[in-house]
């Protein structure tokens, strides 16, 4: 792997640290208020798969051999795109954006910003990034399992996060 390329996946790993550090301290502020969270059962599933994407994304670029392949602006620009939704979408939610299914009761479900065109447009972000992101590396099997695999667990959260946003809110 070149530098840039370490450069770019530190930085892409130090911004899911700092979305992780927003979620705890909203996750803390929503419980205080009588936040109730659902499906944490799964929720250590998207940890691990978050983990060995990162891991999958280095190593599969570490064994290719085009390291000296042209530079896709393209996908640069699409990642790009996507972290500018990434971003609308904590800013629209503020401190209820989470990266667990944590509601407060008696509060309506935000239907503003990008949750007015799509109901989950933060899901539809990282499914274009488990793709791009490994592409951007050349590698290929990374972009097309890990995106599989994050539909795999969405439907086992969907419907738990359906549920608690009809019930609670």
């Amino acid at each position: 792997m070149t530098i840039w390329m370490w450069l770019f996946i530190l930085a892409v790993i130090g911004q899911r640290l700092g979305e992780l550090y927003i979620a705890k301290r909203n996750e803390i502020w929503m419980k205080s208020l009588g936040g109730i969270e659902k499906g944490e059962k799964h929720y250590k599933w998207f940890v691990v798969l978050h983990c060995l994407f990162f891991i999958s994304v280095i190593t599969e670029a570490s064994l290719n051999s085009q390291t000296n392949a042209q530079f896709n602006y393209f996908l640069l620009g699409l990642f790009l795109l996507t972290q500018v939704g990434r971003i609308w979408c904590i800013h629209t939610l503020g401190r209820f954006w989470n990266t667990k299914i944590i509601v407060l009761p008696g509060v309506s479900v935000i239907k503003k910003g990008p949750y007015r065109h799509v109901k989950h447009p933060n899901y539809i972000i990282v499914a274009v990034e488990l793709c791009v992101i490994p592409l951007l590396f050349g590698a290929v099997l990374t972009a097309f399992l890990f995106p599989f695999f994050h539909f795999l667990l969405l439907r086992a959260r969907l419907p738990h996060e359906e549920k608690a946003l009809t019930r609670v809110t």
